[in-house]
């Protein structure tokens, strides 16, 4: 029976599903590290781990080696596996599992994927597509690279995740404004990269061995970047039914080819890219954790499989069963608009209910009182699937143009 500790700063919902999912397997002995107390896990959860250890950071790699010591005596006196889905903790995971002697990726391979102008650097070396950047220690090395690259540009933090606190400058004037809002120094530089004008998706991943054994295409609608710089957006994304198209003839290639470059071994992966009008791809970044925002769900729904437990048997017992993709699966993340601190009301539930009740899955729906949660999620979501994909298109449509959150 192997001996597990799951590494999960903060319970939430999202990520209580995948410890869910692993605890959920059979002959397995799951703990959990924590910045959380036992109690704000739920109680049937709670008591199916075999131990809790609670740190104050549990992204300092440190204080993760001292828990896992801590529970050696729940999990009887060995640990083998150790996991986490958070994209800022896979770098303080790997040095963990070096200074415990556990198997996983590198400290290399996790900073490969971790350091988006890294990351870059080595797919173009290896003649990988992928936007053109500049990690900029000062101002003058942004400045030099937008004159030799020109506008649009986007700016980023290297170690980004969920394109957080990332947005686009399209003049001298808003670069300028980007300098001073978040000046580059030796010690912090800032990502620049191109803006790249095209379509955007995912190409998500299993790597099993070395060997990429399974793959799947979602499609964003809007970019994510869009949506973040306009809160009021409404925005969804889908899995088409059928990946044989043509047009994804060139991410089918070059996707594997970037996570061996990068040095995924064993994992489940989420790539971003970008699909140019003249057919020309470029890999925006790669991430070496299961997706979040709910296209772990979308995948699970898309080809009858829990994806969740399919990624904590991938992880521990390096197993997986490649499914066959059944249906077109998306999710629409509902957002509130105007000013105020609590949603006052939720418009269009009944008219969707009506109209697209039977195609609903899932939903995760806003309420009255509730607090704008501030991200590109937005305060709910409602999954729909359907085994033809223009119909998952046409439903996810008519849910961002008919539903609205109010804020008062």
């Amino acid at each position: 029976m192997p001996n597990v500790v799951f590494v999960v700063p903060f319970a939430m919902d999202a990520s209580l599903r995948f410890v869910r999912a692993a605890a959920a397997l059979p002959n397995v002995r799951l703990a959990v590290v924590t910045q959380e107390p036992p109690e704000r896990f739920p109680d049937d959860l709670r008591a199916a781990l075999a131990g809790h250890a609670t740190v104050d950071d549990a992204m300092q790699s440190d204080q993760i080696v001292a828990a896992v010591r801590q529970l050696l005596g729940a999990l009887g006196g060995r640990v083998d596996r150790m996991i986490g889905i958070l994209e800022p903790l896979q770098v303080p995971l790997a040095e963990a599992r070096v200074a415990l002697g556990l198997p996983g990726a590198s400290v290399d391979v996790a900073l490969n994927f971790r350091d988006k102008a890294r990351m870059k650097t080595l797919l173009r070396q290896h003649g990988l597509p992928c936007a053109k950047h500049c990690l900029a220690a000062r101002a003058e090395d942004a400045l030099a690279f937008a004159e030799r690259v020109g506008f649009p540009l986007v700016v980023k933090p290297p170690a980004g995740a969920g394109a957080r606190n990332t947005f686009r400058v399209n003049s001298r004037a808003e670069l300028d404004d980007a300098l001073r809002t978040m000046p580059p120094r030796p010690e912090k530089p800032v990502l620049f990269e191109e803006f790249i004008q095209g379509e955007e998706y995912s190409f998500d991943t299993v790597t099993l061995g070395g060997r990429h054994v399974f793959h799947s295409i979602s499609r964003y609608a809007p970019a994510p970047l869009d949506v973040l710089q306009n809160p009021w957006i409404q925005w969804a994304v889908y899995l088409p039914r059928s990946i044989d198209d043509p047009k994804f003839g060139a991410i089918l290639d070059a996707g594997p080819r970037a996570l061996d470059v990068l040095g995924m071994h064993v994992g489940l992966t989420h790539m971003e890219w970008f699909r140019r009008p003249d057919g020309s791809i470029a890999i925006s970044e790669v991430a070496a954790r299961p997706p979040g925002a709910q296209f772990t769900t979308l995948l699970s729904y898309a080809h009858d499989y829990d994806f969740y437990q399919g990624w904590a048997r991938l992880m521990i017992h390096e197993q997986f069963t490649p499914p066959r993709r059944k249906y077109s699966a998306g999710a629409a993340y509902v957002r509130a608009q105007g000013n105020g601190a609590r949603i006052v009301g939720v418009r269009g539930l009944a008219e969707i209910q009506r109209e697209l009740g039977e195609l609903v899955v899932e939903s995760k729906l806003p309420r009255e009182g509730q607090a704008p949660t501030g991200t590109y999620e937005g305060e709910g979501y409602i999954v729909v699937r359907h085994p033809e994909t223009r119909v998952v298109e046409e439903a996810l449509r008519r849910i961002v143009e008919t539903i609205r959150v109010d804020l008062g």
